[in-house]
């Protein structure tokens, strides 16, 4: 009786332990148009990488400019909500994947990245904003 005790409470210790959640980041490689989606139903937080010219070419409406190459780079991604989803982009995808690592690294939990970057959105003929 006592083995079948010690056994079913070693049962629920191990279910327990199992089931809770661990917050683990998460990069996701997204499409253009699963981006668009992600934007307008969840509450996530846009961010361009590329360099201030580039994003005063054009860029992803309700976007920030966070330059990857920027000596404050890594200051300035910690200033953004680690709970919240981030969306990262760039002009073709290398520099948001670098970021995304880095994002990981600083523990973001949801990291999107846009596959083939802003070329990509435009390609898709989604719009894209200048400064006018």
């Amino acid at each position: 009786m006592k083995n079948n005790v010690l056994i079913y409470c070693f049962a629920l210790f191990a279910l327990a332990f199992s089931c809770t959640e661990q917050q683990q980041s998460e990069i996701k490689m997204v499409s253009p148009e699963e981006m668009q989606s992600l934007l307008e139903l969840e509450d996530v937080q846009l961010v361009d990488v590329r360099t201030e010219e580039e994003y005063k070419e054009g860029y992803i409406e309700h976007s920030q400019n966070i330059d990857f190459k920027s000596p404050t780079f890594e200051e300035d991604i910690v200033k953004l909500d680690k709970t919240k989803p981030v969306v990262v982009y760039c002009r073709s995808g290398g520099r948001s994947g670098k970021c995304s690592k880095k994002l990981k690294e600083a523990g973001f939990v949801k990291i999107y990245d846009l596959e083939g970057g802003l070329e990509k959105w435009k390609f898709k003929g989604l719009e894209v904003k200048t400064f006018e």
